[in-house]
């Protein structure tokens, strides 16, 4: 269902596609009333918009949903609640009976992949780091967002620093990472650890987790943001998604300059 203007423009010169037919896959923005869909962010930015479900309506997502699996081979929401899911799923598997959709109670995520598109390959690799258990919905929101970005991903949970031994036996697997995530409440020192012990780029996501004093959040966010650790940033927080997107970035980044570096060398030689 994705429709680049390459293909648009072939299908066009075959006589398969109208003109008409043409300039509305090519327009750059959907009216639906309640929102206003941007159907050229993946031709920006190598993503199509993303869908935050959190407010909106269970008709409203899945509006949205609709109406961007008509332009893009991958769709995901975040912040969907079990119920608004339940909804959205029985309508999307009534007009899309042959089309598989996934939802993470976990993340509260909802994705689907047209079932004709195929990854080329995974962009990088990411691991992601959690220090308890009670932070998995924030690391599996990270977790899925990468690996819809066309990443392989590690999940490393459970690692925190009440039990430091836990991470320094995975410290090998992390450091072969080119991207660390690190997911933690609390007082969040965890992100400050990791960062001391590995070279990659290390993005720290404060969580709501923790007692009183932690003030939901914001203890860890002080911390990460105050780290002595060089080459960590801070997202905010519980913003699973935004590392998970910025990680992926950061991937694209490396593979871009991998493979000009290459093409490079071909010219060389």
């Amino acid at each position: 269902m994705k429709h680049s203007m390459e293909h648009i423009l072939e299908a066009v010169q075959k006589g398969e596609l109208s003109v008409q037919d043409a300039i509305e896959k090519l327009k750059p923005q959907e009216e639906l009333g309640y929102a206003t869909l941007d159907l050229q962010r993946e031709a920006r930015t190598g993503f199509p918009e993303v869908i935050y479900g959190e407010g909106k309506t269970s008709e409203q997502i899945f509006g949205i949903f609709n109406k961007l699996m008509e332009h893009h081979d991958k769709v995901l929401a975040t912040r969907v609640s079990m119920d608004k899911a339940n909804y959205v799923l029985e309508k999307l598997h009534i007009k899309y009976p042959n089309q598989t959709f996934y939802y993470h109670e976990a993340a509260s995520t909802l994705h689907w992949i047209n079932s004709t598109f195929q990854e080329k390959w995974k962009k990088g690799y990411i691991a992601v780091v959690c220090a308890g258990t009670s932070d998995l919905p924030v690391a599996e929101e990270a977790a899925i967002t990468a690996e819809l970005m066309g990443n392989k991903v590690e999940r490393i949970y459970d690692i925190g620093v009440a039990g430091i031994h836990r991470l320094l036996n995975k410290a090998r697997l992390i450091e072969d990472a080119n991207v660390v995530i690190v997911v933690a409440g609390m007082e969040g020192a965890l992100a400050s650890v990791v960062g001391g012990l590995v070279s990659k780029p290390v993005i720290a996501v404060p969580t709501s987790v923790g007692y009183g004093a932690s003030m939901n959040g914001i203890a860890a966010l002080l911390a990460m943001l105050s780290s002595c650790a060089s080459g960590v940033s801070v997202v905010n927080i519980d913003n699973g998604f935004g590392a998970g997107y910025f990680a992926a970035t950061l991937t694209n980044t490396i593979e871009q300059a991998v493979e000009k570096a290459l093409a490079g060398k071909g010219e060389n030689e």
